[in-house]
């Protein structure tokens, strides 16, 4: 699919940093469009934010098309079509590489800099910058995760202990869940805990250029060895569904955010219960489990019109001021990257919440990762769970290694090839299959896939079609970009194929 640029000027990055004594010269209202969180709710408090900036700032006055839309599907409509995306857009803060790789955002001048870095706090301002430079405006600071738990479980006393955590749920019954096997962003927590690091480095176009990672160590080693802890006991589930708390055999404990805390009020009531992550302790050593910390920003597309970018930047100031942002958690409980909002007794005494900002100073800020590591770092975790020696546990982080270091010497063939992932040939989203170009646009698999009625009852009939090995560019059912799973429903043998033409993108699995 072709992706649309819009390139500013030196003249218009000049006009941006003067942002805060810029304005509309006409009191016609513009006409923008903003994207926003598709949660319930969100869409109408937003038109009321803009409205009470339509009254307080006149000459900046404008006329806003707002459309709920997820994060993870905005940013990928603005990297597709950059031309036709909105004016104004929230999205997870994972996404900033390549929203600037594909000139999606509009750098901050110095005053719209100034005013992200005073009023947030420091992990949220670092998750809008690449190389340096401030690209966003931070909205939440609530996207990272800790423990939820069943009080009537755990002891008190227990809670900073992973081995008395898990001994606990043993003794009594109760599964501990956590991804592991299913989510490099969880897992990750073992590693960081043990003074791990995992920095990946862009270039000023967004591209990734190097990465250091030490998980392949003797701290990573250290890592391995503390995770067995947990998933190699018999009440270890790879989940971070709060609605575990209420399964037939119920999880005393689930690793998870903010979004899990509703449903686990509802099933533990009185007993609901939230905590840091515990520590682990590997050959008489402690470890405090890290964390990665995330957060949702928001972003204004680049306009050759200085005028209109700088009314746009004073409109992004707005909604994502002490006041909004406030506003936002009274409404959804989204935690306030805002400092001052941050503070507020409110927020302070929100037990969710508070449970999150004791985590953060053991986080890691989530800076943007290359989109092949979340499916080879989670391999870590089924090697942990099946090792029964050190030297198996090395040799796992050594095949992780090679993989890292493959992702940089793939050649630009490789890196505009398509290849499929999924749970196809049982192996769990961890291999990529090679697909061939027969024909201008139409790639087709190499292998073929034998499809059995066990597997569709397993979900190892689900899989995408991705380039580069990366999720940057990845499609799923009928063919949808950033789509849902592609599924095969009906036993068989199957070679995928994939159609990229002007008009649409199709994916079949063609029968054998």
């Amino acid at each position: 699919m072709k992706m649309k640029k819009i390139l500013l000027g030196s003249s218009v990055l000049l006009g941006l940093a003067t942002l805060a004594s810029c304005g509309s010269n006409s009191n016609n209202a513009e006409k923008v469009t903003i994207w926003v969180s598709e949660v319930k709710g969100v869409v109408d408090l937003t038109k009321q934010q803009v409205e009470k900036f339509n009254q307080e700032n006149p000459d900046l006055a404008v006329e806003a098309d707002i459309q709920g839309i997820s994060e993870s599907d905005s940013a990928t409509k603005m990297v597709t079509d950059v031309e036709t995306g909105a004016d104004i857009f929230c999205f997870a803060q994972d996404q900033l590489n390549r929203l600037v790789e594909a000139g999606a955002l509009s750098q901050l001048g110095k005053a719209a800099s100034e005013f992200v870095s005073t009023n947030n706090n420091k992990y949220s301002v670092d998750a809008t910058k690449v190389n340096g430079q401030i690209y966003a405006y931070p909205i939440t600071a609530d996207n990272g995760y800790f423990m939820i738990y069943n009080k009537s479980v755990i002891s008190q006393e227990n809670i900073g202990s992973l081995e008395a955590i898990v001994a606990e749920c043993e003794a009594k019954g109760y599964n501990f869940s956590m991804e592991n096997e299913t989510s490099a962003w969880y897992l990750a927590s073992w590693f960081f805990g043990a003074g791990c690091h995992s920095t990946w480095t862009a270039n000023t176009d967004g591209s990734f250029a190097s990465v250091d990672d030490d998980f392949n160590s003797d701290n990573g080693l250290i890592a391995m060895k503390g995770m067995q802890h947990l998933v190699k006991s018999a009440n270890y589930v790879s989940s971070s569904q709060a609605s575990d708390l209420g399964a037939a055999v119920p999880s005393a404990v689930v690793i998870t955010g903010t979004w899990g805390v509703s449903t686990a009020k509802s099933i533990l009531k009185e007993n609901f219960a939230a905590a840091p992550l515990p520590k682990y302790t590997v050959d008489g050593n402690s470890y405090q489990m890290s964390s990665y910390s995330g957060f949702k920003l928001m972003g204004v597309k680049p306009s050759t019109n200085a005028e209109r970018s700088a009314k746009l930047h004073k409109l992004a100031q707005y909604l994502s001021n002490e006041a909004c942002q406030l506003e936002r958690f009274n409404n959804f409980g989204w935690g306030p990257s805002n400092i001052a909002a941050a503070g507020t007794d409110a927020v302070k005494n929100d037990d969710a919440l508070s449970a999150l900002a004791l985590q953060q100073q053991y986080a890691v800020t989530q800076g943007q990762i290359h989109g092949s590591w979340w499916d080879l770092a989670k391999t870590l975790g089924t090697v942990a769970k099946n090792s029964t020696t050190d030297d198996e546990l090395k040799a796992g982080l050594k095949t992780y290694q090679d993989a890292i270091d493959a992702l940089f010497s793939m050649s630009e063939e490789e890196l505009k090839a398509f290849t499929i992932i999924g749970g196809l040939n049982n192996t769990n989203w961890t291999t990529d299959f090679k697909m061939t170009e027969t024909s201008t646009g139409v790639w087709i698999s190499d292998d073929t896939f034998t499809i059995t009625q066990d597997d569709i009852d397993n979900g190892r009939n689900e899989y995408k079609v991705r380039q580069g090995k990366s999720w940057t560019v990845n499609y799923g059912a009928n063919g949808v970009l950033n789509g849902d799973n592609a599924k095969i429903t009906t036993p068989g043998s199957y070679k995928i194929k994939l159609t990229i033409a002007d008009s649409g993108v199709t994916l079949e699995a063609i029968a054998q």
